[in-house]
């Protein structure tokens, strides 16, 4: 802030030699409140805002000719050592004695936050029972929402978890409505680094908001090509929450909300089998083999259970299946029912009450998906380096895991409009991350894709086919090797970029420019597409 002062002192210093700064600063420590969780870093706080308060007198004075002096110290922060989120912000500034709030809230993950912090923001966002899909920071985000009056800006550095997947459709609906905030800022993702040793880039976004009665009429985005690269603005009349221009829609706070159906069309997608085994019934190559030496009557049993990786890998990894096999057969094999005996013991000592009922069914899993003719494949989770999340088929007897989403008797025509550009643009925008990669939703992002309005996806066939034909030429590639985007075959690319163009053209004759423009198109579909849904009126209980 001193930074952005000196910037304006220098253009009233002019050609000048001398500027009595000292008379001019506007800026003090005594104007800076916080709150700080640790008695130690409080204190630390208010130390450096001092120092840097030096540091900056020190600047000006040589910067403009003329002494800024501030000692002995009269004024000091205002840094309350206790719990942001349990502590009234009002009692310690209040707001109509605010101009900004700022800060650096902490990150962290709905399933790795204590019951008492859970409990915190389940709290602060008052969601019921729900709301435990929220990260840490989101709590930040209300409050500070809930605070602000008047003129008070807003602006916090999170995780670009919050704009990303079912976390969408809980926090903004709150800061919109609830709050009365809208958004008057945003940096698209990019990667905050650390000069700590060993610790990871971690991916950021940055959003300011105005309340909705001061909101600006110009909204500023800032967009990266990388996440390291610098960011470009462009200005628009309205940001979405998934960080894009929504000037073009009737409702810019759209939010796509998890759905247990598709409402596209298109055939219906599941997950993969979930065993509730604790690794009693699963095995690599090597597990295998040792485990037939003993066995050996045992090999009919063996399926190929892959999930992501081992699809994408080309990795080889099995499943016993005997809920088929008689019990006269079974007993003939003691080491399987030795196995089968764990998977007893390990979901008696469960507590969820679903697990348990499943305990006098070993031989049954937990979610059975057991296809018995050839399936599209989705994997769950995909490197965010990949242009396409890499789709593929399996067939019988191999048996997907719950790391695997699938379409039984899915064609050629879904295969093609799911692993074109249009597809991955809805998919990147709306779909939640393990870390930086790829988590695909069923709910969020298969079930609600706006198909194009003239669904005559059967042209796209001989585009699907002509992926597949390119995969095929590279014998003994896995997905992983033919989908890096380092050496992704010219032929598979040139397939992949006619498909994109064949589908693109089913939305728009004109085609489209970039992923942002493919994105805006989409959302405005969605809005229509789900304009009757919300209109209809709810049923009294």
């Amino acid at each position: 802030m001193r930074e952005l002062y000196k910037a304006e002192l220098k253009k009233m210093k002019g050609g000048a030699t001398e500027l009595p700064v000292q008379s001019l600063l506007k800026i003090d420590v005594d104007q800076f409140y916080g709150i700080e969780i640790d008695e130690f870093p409080a204190r630390i706080a208010e130390t450096a805002l001092w120092m840097m308060d030096h540091i900056m007198n020190s600047q000006a004075s040589i910067e403009f000719g003329y002494p800024v002096i501030r000692i002995p110290l009269k004024k000091s922060p205002h840094i309350l050592h206790g719990d942001a989120l349990d502590v009234d912000w009002a009692d310690h500034l209040p707001p109509k004695e605010c101009s900004y709030i700022m800060g650096n809230p902490p990150f962290i993950g709905a399933k790795f936050q204590s019951p008492a912090q859970r409990g915190q923001v389940r709290g602060i966002a008052n969601l019921g029972k729900s709301g435990g899909t929220l990260d840490f920071v989101c709590a930040w985000f209300i409050k500070a929402g809930e605070y602000a009056v008047g003129d008070i800006r807003i602006a916090f550095v999170s995780t670009n978890s919050i704009t990303q997947g079912e976390q969408v459709a809980q926090l903004w609906p709150i800061l919109f409505d609830r709050c009365k905030l809208e958004i008057a800022f945003a940096h698209r993702t990019f990667a905050w680094g650390s000069e700590a040793r060993g610790k990871a880039n971690v991916h950021v976004v940055i959003i300011g908001f105005d309340r909705a009665e001061n909101a600006r009429s110009v909204k500023r985005l800032f967009s990266y090509a990388t996440v390291k690269s610098e960011p470009e603005e462009t200005t628009h009349k309205a940001l979405s929450p998934y960080m894009f221009d929504a000037g073009g829609l009737g409702n810019p706070h759209l939010v796509v909300t998890e759905i247990s159906r598709p409402i596209n069309g298109m055939p219906r997608l599941v997950t993969g089998t979930q065993p509730l085994e604790d690794g009693n019934l699963t095995f690599t190559n090597e597990e295998k083999t040792a485990f037939l030496t003993i066995e050996p009557n045992s090999k009919g049993l063996f399926r190929l259970f892959p999930g992501a990786r081992e699809f994408i890998r080309n990795v080889d990894r099995w499943i016993l299946h005997t809920e088929d096999t008689s019990p006269k057969d079974l007993r003939l094999l003691p080491h399987v029912v030795e196995r089968l005996d764990k998977v007893r013991t390990f979901r008696s000592k469960s507590k969820r009450a679903s697990t348990l009922r499943l305990k006098d069914f070993p031989t049954e899993y937990g979610v059975t998906v057991v296809p018995d003719k050839p399936f599209l494949v989705l994997p769950q989770v995909s490197s965010e380096r990949r242009s396409y999340v890499p789709f593929g088929w399996l067939e019988s007897p191999v048996i997907p895991s719950e790391k695997l989403r699938i379409i039984m008797g899915a064609k050629l025509e879904h295969f093609a409009i799911l692993t074109s550009a249009m597809h991955m643009a809805w998919m990147r925008t709306v779909t939640g991350r393990m870390k930086s990669d790829y988590m695909y939703s069923v709910g969020v992002v298969y079930n609600t894709f706006p198909l194009p309005k003239a669904k005559n996806l059967d042209k796209l066939t001989p585009f699907a086919q002509a992926i597949l034909d390119a995969r095929a030429n590279h014998v003994g590639a896995t997905l992983a090797d033919l989908y890096d985007p380092d050496v992704m075959p010219a032929d598979l690319r040139r397939a992949h970029i006619a498909n994109d163009r064949a589908v693109d053209k089913l939305y728009s004759r004109a085609g489209f420019k970039s992923e942002r423009d493919r994105v805006e198109h989409l959302f405005a579909l969605y809005e229509q597409q789900v304009a009757p849904m919300l209109a209809k009126p709810k049923k009294r209980r």
